[in-house]
This record gives C-alpha cells, structure tokens and sequence, in this order.
C-alpha cells in the first residue's frame, strides 16, 4: 500500500497540471457554441436542400477562394464554418455571406482553445501526450479509490479544502476524488480512447481496433486533381437524395492524394455531431464513388462511435453539459491542488541535533 501510495504522489505531481488544463478548457469547450457572439449566430438550423445546393454552390465555386471544408449550422449555431487550412477560417451566415473571418487561429478563442484542449498546441506529439496523461488519469481514479477505502470512516465532502495547508488538500483530493470518480473514469476513459483507438479493445472486445479501423476507412477512389468547378449543387442533392432523412453536416475537400470529396451526414438515430453517414464524389468529375449509411455499421462501431458525443457533451442538452462541465472544473481543481500541494506544501525532514534524541 506505501508503494502504491508514492506512485499515485509522485505521478500527480508531474501530471496533474496537464490534467488540470484539460480539465478546464473541457469545462468551457462544452459550451463552445454558445459564446460564440456574431451576427445570426442564433438564427435558426436550416437543412432546406435547395438553400444548402445554394450556399455551397456560393462558397465551392471560385477556386480561388474556396474553403478546403465548410462544417453547416447546426441547431445550438446558426453559422456556417469555414476552413482555409493553416488557421485560417471564416463563419458565414446560413446563405454563405461571411460575418467573421481570421488569418490566424489566436483570433478565435473557441479554435485556440480547441487545440490546446486536444492537442496541447503542439500537433501529433500534443495528442499523444494528452492521450498518456488520460491514461495515467485513469491510474489516479483507480488508486485513489482503493488508497480511499482505507481512510473511508473520516470521509467529508467538500466542494474546497478547508485551509491550503497540505494535510487539508490531501484531505479533500482524496474525498472529493472518490465522489467524482465515476464521471472522472468517464472523461478520461472517453478521452484516451479517442486517441489511442486499441484502448477499446479493453471494453469492446480484442478485435474492435481492427473492426472500427476497417469499418471507418473510405473507399478506394481515383488518384485525381480537384477540378476548377465541379457540380456542388448536384453533390449536394444526390447526397439528400440518397439519406432524406438525414442532416448534411459537412464538406471536405481530397486530403493528401486521395482524389475524393466528402460529404458527411447525420441521420437521427446518429448521437456524433457530425454523424457517420458519409458519401464520396470523385474530385475530377463530381461522380458517386461510394456511401456508407451509419445503420448498417456494427455494434461495436457503433458503440465507438458515441465515445465523442459523451466526452463533449454532445448529447444530453443543458443538463449533461452541466455534468461534463462539472466533471472539467472537478479535475482542474483535483490536478492543480496535487500539484501545488507535492511541490509547495511538501512536509520538511527534521534535523535531528547529533547527540540529542528526537
């Protein structure tokens, strides 16, 4: 138990301030679409087809200025996102007239916020190492909990510790931890197997990284340049065409060299913001190359799928963001006051006089 004691301490010190960032910037990303403060930011969602052709038809046309992806109002935002790539971006209004744009991420506190929460501002290594600091966060609930079960007669919560002295925040880390380890083990393992996919063979079984892996690849399409204009309206169509009842979410221009774009869809029974349903056009002539309905996938797929609407509070309403935002604050305050309390308020040795019992 004294083992298990040092390696819950000494792993909080060093990774309880990363843990304490994401939980913070998590408490306020939940909300993201709510403070975005811009002209027809609370229009309503409109899914018309015809309005949608439009708008895209708008934003695509000009090879020039198009965006490599447009991300459609959704019903908490009535904008349209834009994506230039390299920071850059726009919000347009719903009939594709800009109302914001920036050249840099730093000019929107939502984009900056976004990827310091997911990737520490630092890309693929920032991903990577929040997806350790998640692990280890797991590792902190599970000792936590069972180096609590020894203290469990002198539990009493408090939402703050009663005085900033070191016996009063380990007091209060350890049984505040223990009321908020359920929604804690839900964040963190949510968020872990977000970035490192093989964690769910944990709780979905040995073969599901290599299932959802093949079940979320796109289809093989032609090695083709983007053509100068392409029939965005009729993409738009044949998309609506083929799911009805679905909503369009988002177009993507071909990444790297894989000749296709992308039209992602969200049907009802979808809880991913941005759905699974998706259809691929080839990028030199706008033709159908493929489509994958969200209902047909497996259980297992679909069940990875709902990782991201949990972990953001994507679904729930008001009342589930409020629990994921408390679960954000809880992990702040927990990775900041272990922090604090291991590096400034560590007890110090006592000098014992040489001829002079203690």
């Amino acid at each position: 138990m004294a083992l298990l004691d040092t390696l819950h301490r000494w792993a909080g010190g060093f990774v309880g301030l990363v843990l304490a960032l994401l939980g913070l910037t998590g408490a306020i990303l939940v909300h993201r679409d709510a403070w975005i403060m811009l002209p027809h930011a609370g229009d309503a969602q409109i899914q018309s087809t015809h309005v949608l052709a439009a708008t895209t038809e708008r934003l695509m046309s000009n090879p020039e200025t198009r965006p490599q992806s447009v991300t459609f109002a959704n019903a908490n935002l009535g904008l349209d996102r834009l994506d230039f790539g390299k920071g850059a971006g726009a919000y347009t209004e719903q009939a594709g007239t800009i109302v914001s744009q920036w050249q840099t991420q730093w000019a929107r506190p939502e984009l900056w916020l976004f990827d310091l929460h997911h990737h520490l501002l630092s890309g693929d290594t920032g991903e990577t190492i929040i997806g350790i600091a998640g692990v280890a966060g797991l590792f902190f609930v599970i000792t936590g909990t069972i180096l609590w079960w020894r203290t469990r007669k002198t539990f009493a919560f408090r939402p703050l510790p009663k005085r900033l002295s070191r016996p009063a925040i380990v007091r209060h880390h350890r049984d505040l931890g223990i009321v908020a380890a359920p929604l804690l083990v839900l964040s963190l393992l949510t968020g872990a197997t977000l970035v490192f996919r093989p964690i769910s063979a944990v709780f979905l079984g040995p073969g599901a990284p290599a299932t959802i892996d093949t079940a979320l690849q796109a289809p093989k399409g032609p090695k083709v340049a983007l053509a100068d204009h392409l029939d965005w309206r009729r993409m738009i169509v044949t998309a609506r065409a083929r799911f009805p009842d679905a909503e369009l979410r988002s177009l993507s221009l071909p990444r790297k060299e894989s000749g296709l774009v992308t039209i992602r869809m969200k049907r009802p029974q979808e809880w991913l913001p941005n759905g699974r349903t998706t259809l691929w056009f080839a990028a030199d002539d706008g033709r159908l190359i493929g489509a994958r309905d969200a209902a047909s996938l497996s259980n297992v797929v679909a069940a990875y799928n709902i990782l991201y609407p949990l972990h953001a509070a994507k679904v729930g309403g008001l009342g589930y963001r409020l629990v994921m935002t408390l679960s954000g604050l809880t992990l702040g305050l927990l990775g900041t006051l272990s922090v604090w309390s291991f590096w400034f308020k560590r007890p110090r040795p006592v000098k014992v006089r040489r001829g002079v019992r203690p």
